[in-house]
């Protein structure tokens, strides 16, 4: 698709998408860095290189050496990215250009698509296949119990992903955000339990916390999330990052919906054997012919 209007560069992969991609290269020192780093990300980086070696349980030297093995000129320059990122993850519609800024006219549908098309690639390339494999593994077992949950915009997608998985397998359902709504919910959910949830800046609080409570029961938990990571990174099993940012005051959730579609996809392929008559059975109710 070719367009005369200047399309927009997508978002380079984040320092956390990067970290993840390239962790089996990493020494034992610079893997315990990393993990320190993602588990409270971009927080963990920002305090002295003493306090990050001490916390990583690795020597500053070995702290500096791996923010070089990033590509960094040194721990302010790291510290720098960290700190644009963290700005990228609080950035509201609002807080982005406005469309009738010079040089931001309305975009039309085939540069927003190129960008859009962009983000797809982009959210591909980033994610370890062997990571997208876990989930679909995980999500493949018939004896787990899977939960769906989402935000204020991400939630429909929760539930599309949801009444998708409840027609291949059993034991499916959503939850809503809203604590008011979870509360009574939650007490149920324990180690056979798998949390499935979308969460995209700017983070709900309300969902972050249902995971928590969730974790804490020993419940596995899978993020969908954005370049950045939602908070529940720290907490979560398995994280698929999708690229979101468009020439438009909103973020795009297509590279969300293609990680959507892919699980879908992956597991009903995986399921098929039991699968296929739960599906025959669905038509069948539906007056169809299976």
């Amino acid at each position: 698709m070719k367009s005369d209007n200047a399309i927009p560069p997508v978002d380079p992969p984040s320092l956390a998408e990067r970290i993840r991609l390239d962790m089996d290269g990493f020494t034992p020192s610079e893997k315990k860095a990393a993990h320190l780093l993602l588990s409270h990300y971009p927080f963990a980086g920002l305090d002295t290189v003493a306090e990050f070696a001490s916390r990583a349980g690795i020597s500053a030297p070995s702290a500096l050496r791996f923010v070089s093995r990033l590509g960094f000129s040194g721990f302010p320059d790291f510290q720098k990215h960290l700190r644009e990122e963290l700005e990228a993850q609080l950035l509201s519609p609002l807080a982005k250009a406005s469309p009738s800024d010079k040089g931001q006219g309305a975009p039309a549908l085939a540069s927003f698509a190129e960008a859009v098309i962009g983000n797809l690639r982009a959210t591909v390339e980033n994610i370890a296949p062997t990571e997208f494999d876990a989930v679909v593994a995980l999500l493949s077992d018939p004896r787990r119990r899977i939960h769906f949950t989402g935000g204020r915009f991400t939630g429909a997608l929760a539930r599309y992903a949801e009444s998708h998985f409840r027609i291949v397998r059993s034991h499916v359902d959503f939850i809503e955000g809203q604590p008011v709504v979870w509360r009574d919910r939650v007490i149920e959910i324990g180690r056979k339990d798998v949390i499935v949830v979308f969460d995209i800046r700017r983070y709900q609080e309300d969902v972050t916390a249902f995971c928590e409570t969730a974790a804490k029961q020993g419940a596995t938990v899978v993020l969908l999330t954005d370049p950045w990571l939602s908070p529940i990174a720290r907490i979560a099993r398995h994280v698929l990052p999708a690229h979101i940012v468009a020439p438009s005051n909103w973020d795009s959730s297509a590279g969300l919906l293609l990680l959507t579609e892919a699980l879908i996809s992956a597991v009903t392929k995986h399921l098929w054997d039991t699968a296929k008559p739960r599906m025959e059975a669905v038509e069948r109710l539906r007056g169809g012919k299976p």
